[in-house]
């Protein structure tokens, strides 16, 4: 089995929202599996999100889950989800789509470097970067 890296972001109650709106962005398929799905139906969690997971046709993989009351989650602070590669229309896309509700902290742009780059931080408080790569010569 090929080993893989990715994002695993904990909510405080706001899981499922936070994916639907990732499936909005990015399409693919999402798998959602609540607290009562794992046996705990009766507790005060029972439909908040113990794993959910959103596989995407470009191979994105984004998990997430609800922290359980005594384990909230502090915020995101400190790190940043990265996208990058060629397709500027597919990740211009994202960029906008992840925009609605959130707040643009560098707007896209070119960038000293050579490529077109932004930063986001969508209406869940998570910080994304966009970076949109020149064709190699």
């Amino acid at each position: 089995m090929t080993s893989r890296l990715n994002p695993y972001l904990n909510f405080n109650g706001n899981a499922r929202q936070a994916l639907e709106f990732y499936a909005s962005v990015f399409g693919g398929t999402l798998n959602l599996s609540t607290f009562a799905d794992f046996g705990d139906k009766d507790s005060p969690i029972a439909d908040k999100i113990m794993h959910g997971q959103l596989e995407t046709e470009a191979g994105y993989t984004f998990m997430a889950a609800d922290a359980p009351p005594g384990m909230e989650s502090p915020g995101f602070h400190g790190f940043g989800v990265s996208l990058s590669g060629d397709d500027g229309d597919a990740l211009r896309g994202y960029f906008a789509k992840l925009s609605e509700g959130g707040s643009v902290t560098m707007p896209m742009q070119k960038q000293a470097w050579g490529d077109e780059f932004g930063m986001v931080t969508d209406q869940f408080g998570v910080p994304w970067l966009v970076n949109v790569g020149q064709p190699q010569a």
